[in-house]
């Protein structure tokens, strides 16, 4: 069991918002996951990201792997080196 912690779209057309979850990797994009962990909105100047590091940092022990942009986020907000 392959648990990645990726973004799940919300949002209406063109108006992007994103929950940051720990799911399955089988699982669809916006599809069932185990836990919402924070949001990203890429619209507000500057964006915003807000997580919860205790619940991040409890599912990375656990063995789940950040998808790319995840990474690039979770390193710019220091949760991650």
């Amino acid at each position: 069991m392959a648990i990645r912690i990726r973004l799940m779209r919300r949002g209406r057309r063109n108006r992007p918002f994103y929950r940051v979850v720990a799911a399955e990797a089988s699982a669809p994009r916006d599809g069932k996951f185990l836990e919402i962990l924070g949001y990203y909105d890429p619209l507000k100047e500057p964006y915003e990201f807000k997580v919860d590091p205790e619940k991040v940092k409890k599912w990375l022990d656990r063995g789940a792997k950040p998808t790319e942009t995840v990474r690039s986020l979770l390193k710019r907000s220091g949760i991650l080196n």
